[in-house]
């Protein structure tokens, strides 16, 4: 049956109602912080410890204390690349507690020099290649954040209160992920990556302005423990009976789920617009009072 044509921009059309169109499904991604040349520097370790077997009792000693310092340093590079990316990655956020890519450079160092005494002897040999070892490591991978950004003018209890909510709503969403992976259906953990992404937009606006933890804790907190529950039980099921009912109405939740956090966190930027709207307006009436002219 013919369809009258109409749209938008028609004579007698209606402007669009429909819904904005939906992420994609890499909407968000990131580039694994940890790379090939981090992983490479395990293999200095296990070099080592293969040399330092063939070694006298002193230096198969040195050897394997030294290849036991260097993978300790690979283990804590990865972990300071990764605190760095999320440093990165936040407009507000505090310094890494703990400077991981210092302390590998310096474990780096006394490895090298550890693995050069075991097959030479000569300290002040060691002690040079350790230096030369450490400050190469931190040519290569730099420094630690060592200060926070944007953290004037908030206050540090309500941002302590904000980081608790957020390493629970975290732990919520690491269980879905893994109940997830049992059901071995790419497509619902692909949908779950999404709406992951659009939660972690939610939890970026609460840590910029901690004065918005009120509104989003439920979601953070009740909507995200809802959620991952029934992550847990799709994926009993799912493991069972390979039920596609099941896997469409668990879509469909995170569907809603999706829409609601979307919405809050509109709300959220939209209160804060009307905030700094008062601002504007406050200081304007002040500096009118004043005498000051804004033509």
């Amino acid at each position: 049956m013919a369809k009258r044509f109409g749209g938008k921009y028609s004579p007698h059309g209606s402007p669009e109602t429909a819904n904005p169109p939906a992420r994609s499904a890499y909407s968000g991604a990131s580039v694994d912080p940890v790379g090939a040349r981090a992983n490479l520097m395990f293999l200095p370790a296990v070099v080592l410890l293969f040399v330092s077997l063939t070694q006298g009792a002193l230096g198969m000693s040195l050897g394997l204390a030294g290849a036991g310092v260097l993978a300790l340093a690979a283990w804590l590079l990865r972990g300071g690349l990764v605190a760095e990316a999320a440093w990165r990655g936040r407009k507000v956020a505090r310094r890494p507690a703990v400077p991981r890519k210092i302390l590998a450079a310096t474990l780096a160092g006394l490895g090298t020099a550890l693995a050069a005494l075991s097959h030479d002897g000569n300290l002040i040999a060691a002690v040079l290649f350790g230096a030369a070892a450490g400050g190469l490591h931190l040519a290569a991978f730099g420094i630690d954040p060592l200060t926070s950004k944007g953290m004037e003018g908030i206050d540090t209890f309500q941002q302590d209160r904000v980081a608790r909510v957020v390493d629970e709503a975290e732990a919520h969403m690491a269980a879905m992920n893994d109940a997830l992976k049992r059901s071995g259906n790419l497509r619902v953990m692909t949908r779950m990556q999404q709406f992951q992404t659009v939660v972690r937009d939610l939890i970026r606006t609460v840590e910029e302005d901690p004065r918005d933890l009120t509104a989003a804790r439920r979601y953070l907190g009740v909507y995200l423990l809802g959620a991952r529950d029934a992550s847990v039980k799709f994926a009993d099921i799912y493991v069972r009976s390979q039920d596609t009912k099941a896997c469409d109405d668990y879509l469909a939740l995170l569907d809603d789920l999706e829409r609601n956090f979307t919405d809050r966190t509109a709300k959220m930027m939209l209160d804060d617009h009307s905030d700094l709207t008062v601002e504007i307006e406050v200081l304007r009436d002040r500096l009118q009072r004043e005498g000051v002219r804004l033509d």
